[in-house]
This record gives C-alpha cells, sequence and structure tokens, in this order.
C-alpha cells in the first residue's frame, strides 16, 4: 500500500525537518554504540540496537514527509514497512527487521530471554539500516549531511 493510502488511518503528512531528522540520526548513532556495551545484558544490547532500527526507520519516513500515528496501535510495523516505500528497502530485510520487532515485543511483554544470536542480529541490522538510510539520505538531499554523519 502506498504510503499517502495510510494517511489519517496509521500516518500523518509532515513537512520533513532536518532538525529533528538530525537528532534521530544522532539518537540512533548513540542507541548503536550502546548495543555494543558488553558490560549490560544482552536483553538492554538487544534493546538498544532495536530502538536504533526504530530511530532510522523513523528519520527515513520523516524525510519521506510522513510521521507515524503514535495513538493507534502497530506503529513500529508501520515504520518497518514503510521502509520499502521509503528508502527501497528489499522484501527480505524487511522481513527480518518485523522479526526482531516481534522478538523484542515477547521480550518487552513476557520477560523472556533474548539470545545472544538476536542480539548479533539486531546489531548487525542495524548498522547495515543505518548505512542505507544515510546513503538514502545523501542521494535524495532531503537533508544536508556532513562527513561525521556519514561515519
Amino acid at each position: 500500500m502506498r504510503l499517502e493510502k495510510l494517511v489519517g488511518i496509521s500516518l500523518e503528512k509532515i513537512t520533513p525537518d532536518a532538525v529533528a531528522i538530525k537528532r534521530l540520526l544522532s539518537a540512533a548513532k548513540r542507541n548503536l554504540a550502546d548495543a555494543e556495551v558488553e558490560a549490560v545484558s544482552d536483553e538492554n544490547r538487544f534493546d538498544a540496537g532495536y530502538k536504533a532500527i526504530m530511530q532510522l526507520a523513523n528519520a527515513a519516513l520523516q524525510a519521506k514527509g510522513y510521521r507515524t500515528l503514535t495513538s493507534k496501535p502497530g506503529h513500529h510495523m508501520t515504520m518497518i514497512q514503510s521502509l520499502g516505500q521509503s528508502i527501497g528497502l528489499d522484501t527480505r530485510t524487511i522481513i527480518v527487521l518485523d522479526a526482531l520487532r516481534k522478538q523484542r515485543h515477547v521480550a518487552d511483554y513476557s520477560g523472556d530471554f533474548v539470545p545472544l544470536s538476536a542480539v548479533v542480529e539486531c546489531l548487525t541490522e542495524a548498522k547495515e539500516l543505518e548505512r542505507k538510510v544515510l546513503l538514502w539520505l545523501r542521494e535524495q538531499k532531503v537533508i544536508i549531511l556532513d562527513d561525521e554523519d556519514l561515519r
């Protein structure tokens, strides 16, 4: 479904704000760094990596001129699924990111253990998503990124 068709259902139309988008990118970078800290639990590392994925998806969606309606259920799923239309992310990766969303839900709401393999996968996917989002933003010239943003 096209993003325009989701306006009023799970999205709202916005004017892209370069400052807000850069804040999301910076927050994602901090969360990725936090996820690398092995002194904390795997659950917290996974949560930080997942949070980075959400911030990156949100930055891409906002750069495209949309924001999720957080008052409606499913806004995490909407952000992940919108990556296909915002940055052209492939279906296989969207499925993997959605599986990480489900893992996070189970861990948060049932207290289930997060295996190290899920942490590693989450960090790998988050870093790759960061690379793709930054590349897309640079190509689209939605916001001006300096070399430090692209590291």
